[in-house]
């Protein structure tokens, strides 16, 4: 990201939903490095460990504590702070947690999109809003092509369901409400992304981090199911790139996008472990058998064509600088806040000038 992009923020407010989220942290470090005026709007922290806590993020950008279903409360927030851009990732995140509550996870993920996308509706000063969903929105039929925008949505779980649900809601809002506005709206569908402060449950890396931190074994759960693995400021780049076209160009620039890595970076779950053990120095793995066996994607690829062509975005992290960094960010020795803000922002400044 250069400096003009870096100039385009500076002095301009941006709204993040699942701004205490992990990539919703790292997005706020990231625009409040460019001089942007960051306001946040989601759920506290579940962790002192959160990469929003140790950062201290609290005392660098204005946090609201609220729900995304809250569709009153939001529009009050968008209100009083009339952002320029808005991104939108709050949701709930996880596979597994959507097999034991899907309900809440319909909910939170597609009325929250519909919630954030009425609050966007309402407030003209909103040029540039991003959707945030995933890569796993697309019907896969595990034939291991990487998936193009164009290709049909859809999603076996209910988490995969609900974040297809969001594109579809998206879409139809751009359509219905958006096409003689001012406001210019996308989608983004990233990877399964991986970095310094994410402590969720069920997450391969997080998993192996409290394995290695407690000198105990990583349990894998899928060790041959493969995904495109990616560095939280990968996906992050492409959306803050996406933005800033939305904001410059309009139009043009609406639709779905994908970010991830190029295909030959896509790898197994256990290719993961091994790399994350060898970085941390030591470490130890074993299978786990499962006792109620629930259904994931075995492959899940990518064509990230359309941003590397008409946004000029591209991945700049192979996968061994991926996972270093990542297991860096987490050997991080705590200090004070400032210690691992300072080095989220060294790392951020890295990637920017590959």
């Amino acid at each position: 990201m250069g400096i003009k992009l870096r100039k385009l923020f500076s002095g301009k407010t941006v709204l993040i939903t699942g701004s205490t989220g992990f990539k919703g942290s790292w997005l706020s470090i990231w625009l409040h490095s460019c001089g942007a005026k960051v306001v946040g709007y989601a759920l506290p922290p579940k962790s002192r460990r959160d990469n929003f806590v140790i950062c201290g993020l609290d005392k660098k950008v204005k946090q609201i504590h609220a729900d995304i279903r809250d569709v009153k409360r939001l529009k009050s927030v968008f209100s009083a702070y009339k952002p320029d851009f808005a991104f939108h990732l709050a949701a709930q995140p996880l596979v597994l947690e959507s097999y034991r509550s899907p309900f809440d996870t319909f909910e939170t993920n597609i009325m929250g999109t519909a919630a954030f996308l009425e609050a966007v509706r309402e407030q003209k000063s909103v040029r540039s809003a991003v959707v945030i969903t995933t890569d796993k929105v697309y019907q896969n039929e595990y034939d291991g092509h990487p998936f193009v925008e164009t290709d049909p949505l859809g999603g076996h779980d209910p988490y995969s369901a609900s974040k297809a649900g969001a594109e579809i809601v998206s879409a139809s809002y751009i359509k219905s409400f958006f096409s003689d506005s001012k406001t210019a709206i996308a989608t983004a569908r990233a990877g399964n992304v991986i970095g310094g402060g994410d402590y969720a449950d069920n997450r391969i890396v997080p998993d192996c981090i409290r394995a290695l931190e407690a000198g105990k074994p990583i349990e894998i759960r899928n060790p041959s199911a493969v995904r495109p693995w990616q560095h939280v400021l990968e996906p992050l780049g492409g959306y803050i790139e996406l933005a800033a076209a939305l904001y410059k160009y309009g139009k043009k620039y609406e639709g779905g996008w994908n970010f991830g890595p190029n295909v030959k970076e896509s790898f197994s779950v256990e290719k993961v472990v091994d790399a994350v053990i060898r970085e941390w120095g030591s470490g130890s793995k074993v299978v786990s058998a499962q006792k109620k066996k629930v259904h994931e994607a075995p492959v899940l690829r990518l064509n990230i064509d359309k941003a590397k062509k008409q946004l000029g975005w591209k991945p700049k992290l192979d996968f061994k600088d991926t996972i270093r960094l990542t297991v860096e960010e987490y050997k991080c020795k705590f200090k004070s806040p400032g210690t691992y803000y300072a080095q989220r922002l060294e790392h951020i400044r890295f990637w920017e000038r590959l």
